[in-house]
C-alpha cells in the first residue's frame, strides 16, 4: 500500500475533530433517506407508462399493440402498464431487472430496433427473451394479479378450466406456456412454426 493511499486511508477512519458523533450519526441517518427516497422515486419513474413510451420504437409498436388488448380497455376499467407485466413488484426483483434493462439502453442509442422492419426483424428474438424470463421466474409479473387459488373456473370457457386445473394449478406449465400472445403480436416465425396459436388478446370475453 502506497503512502498516499496510507495517509488516505487513516484520515477516512480517523475520529472527526469538528463534528460529534452525534451529528455524524444523524447527518449520515438523513442522508440515507434522501438517497433512498431520491433512487425508489427514480426507480418508480422509469416504471410510468410516460417513460416506457417516451421513445418511438415502444410508443408506435409494442405500446400501439397493448391498446388494442383486453389489458388495456375492458368492462372493469383495470388498465395493466407496461412495468406490470415487465417489472416485478418485490423490490430485489425489480433490482436485478431493472439492472437487466440497462442494457437494453444500448438498442436505442444504436438504433437497433428504431423502423418498423427494424423492429419486426428483431421481435422474435426479443420475445423469446422475455418467453424465457417469465418462465424461469414462473411469470411472476402474470401472478401479481392473476392467481390461481383466486379463479372462478366455473366463469371460464370450459376449455380455459380444464387447461387451468390440468396444468396451472398442479404447477406443471406456467402462465406464458400458453399466453405468449396475450398483449402483444406474435412474431412471424412463431406464426410459421405453430400456425394454430391464436391471438387471446383479441377475445374481449
Amino acid at each position: 500500500m502506497g503512502a498516499h493511499t496510507k495517509r488516505m486511508w487513516v484520515a477516512l477512519w480517523r475520529p472527526s475533530a469538528y463534528f460529534s458523533l452525534a451529528f455524524l450519526t444523524v447527518g449520515g441517518f438523513i442522508a440515507g433517506i434522501i438517497f433512498w427516497g431520491g433512487l425508489n422515486t427514480a426507480m418508480e419513474f422509469t416504471n410510468t407508462e410516460a417513460f416506457c413510451t417516451g421513445c418511438h420504437e415502444m410508443r408506435e409498436n409494442v405500446f400501439a399493440e397493448l391498446k388494442r388488448t383486453i389489458h388495456f380497455t375492458n368492462r372493469s376499467g383495470v388498465r395493466a402498464k407496461c412495468s406490470d407485466c415487465h417489472v416485478p413488484h418485490g423490490w430485489t426483483h425489480k433490482v436485478a431487472r431493472k439492472m437487466q434493462a440497462s442494457k437494453e439502453v444500448w438498442g436505442k442509442i444504436f438504433g437497433t430496433i428504431n423502423t418498423p422492419e427494424k423492429f419486426e426483424a428483431k421481435r422474435f428474438e426479443m420475445a423469446q427473451r422475455e418467453w424465457t424470463r417469465f418462465k424461469a421466474n414462473d411469470s411472476l409479473e402474470c401472478r401479481n394479479c392473476h392467481a390461481e387459488k383466486a379463479m372462478d373456473f366455473t366463469r371460464q370457457s370450459k376449455r380455459a378450466a380444464a387447461a387451468h386445473r390440468r396444468f396451472l394449478v398442479p404447477g406443471q406449465m406456467t402462465c406464458i406456456d400458453c399466453h405468449k400472445g396475450i398483449a402483444h403480436e406474435l412474431p412471424e416465425t412463431r406464426l410459421q412454426t405453430s400456425p394454430s396459436q391464436t391471438r387471446p388478446e383479441n377475445r374481449q370475453e
